[in-house]
């Protein structure tokens, strides 16, 4: 396995079959959460990479550069080493320009996803270690329940959110593709069905929320600058966006970004998004993983909307 971050970018360019020395981030779930049943080869996997290509030279090479400064280290493929996820967004030297490409954002299967979360999944998609750590980090991050003036949007919310126990505000709004998971959340007070790869526009107000969720979902967005633009556009000067993920996935519908890259690239590919979206913070990630090896791996990348934005 390569120990240095980007080094998998490079390989897929020149020699596409050596992108698979790597275990590819999603999978594991992709052999389980098919929803017509299909099995998915590994030739089929290769045979993706080459009709979709990647647009990302000028990516990786940066990239490299990056390891270089920081040491290898930091950007272990995999991640597994503790300390490796809060270094990857320290001190980051952007590209002037946005590196991804259209063809990044396609995915294996590009039908309809209205059609593909038509069907209500009522199961949790991390396991239960992953979910404890995840809901003790709101814990801590989430203003205090019942804190007067408080408004959350939970993006790509389904039939919970992880919140801690009991948790309240006046205004807890879950956005999602199912109905029928969404009206089972408790912890919502309203709720939209959206498809946000169609229509990216957040139907809400400037400065509408203090904290903006997005459990491990962050990976299906097809257009993300658009969709940070606007969560930068609703958040309240000063309020926070909390991207959760781990290396979970529906595979078929995960970007092609994502679905060929580790834990460590996945941090730069959110945070990216938040750069190039404008209006936060520089983005920080946090490595909330309970049982690195023994159970599903967590991560967060957050930001805070400028307050002068």
């Amino acid at each position: 396995m390569a120990n240095n971050f980007g080094i998998k970018f490079q390989h897929r360019i020149p020699n596409l079959a050596a992108a698979y020395s790597f275990q590819a981030s999603c999978v594991p779930q992709l052999l389980r959460s098919d929803r017509r049943g299909r099995k998915i080869s590994y030739r089929s996997r290769l045979q993706r990479r080459v009709v979709l290509g990647i647009g990302v030279s000028f990516w990786s090479q940066w990239m490299m550069s990056m390891a270089g400064n920081l040491g290898n280290k930091a950007f272990l493929a995999s991640a597994r080493q503790k300390g490796v996820i809060e270094e990857v967004l320290k001190n980051v030297d952007w590209p002037e320009l946005f590196p991804f490409k259209e063809e990044d954002f396609q995915r294996f299967d590009e039908s309809s996803d209205s059609d593909f979360y038509e069907t209500p999944r009522f199961v949790t998609h991390i396991d239960d270690p992953a979910i404890t750590e995840l809901t003790k980090y709101y814990s801590e991050a989430l203003p205090p329940s019942n804190t007067t003036g408080v408004a959350v949007l939970d993006m790509c919310s389904s039939w919970v959110s992880h919140y801690p126990k009991g948790y309240k505000q006046d205004r807890i709004v879950g956005m999602g593709m199912n109905e029928e998971e969404l009206k089972r959340n408790p912890v919502l007070t309203e709720y939209i069905v959206q498809d946000l790869n169609v229509n990216p526009k957040l139907p809400f107000e400037d400065n509408s929320f203090d904290v903006i969720t997005n459990v491990v979902s962050v990976d299906y967005l097809t257009k993300p600058i658009e969709v940070f633009k606007e969560m930068s556009r609703v958040l309240k000067p000063g309020g926070l966006a909390i991207m959760s993920f781990s290396n979970r996935c529906f595979w078929t519908k995960a970007i092609s970004i994502w679905t060929s890259t580790g834990d460590a690239d996945h941090v730069m590919i959110i945070g990216s998004y938040f750069h190039y979206a404008g209006g936060f913070e520089p983005p920080q990630a946090v490595d909330i993983s309970p049982n690195p090896g023994r159970s599903d791996p967590m991560y967060v990348v957050y930001s805070r909307k400028l307050a002068t934005a």
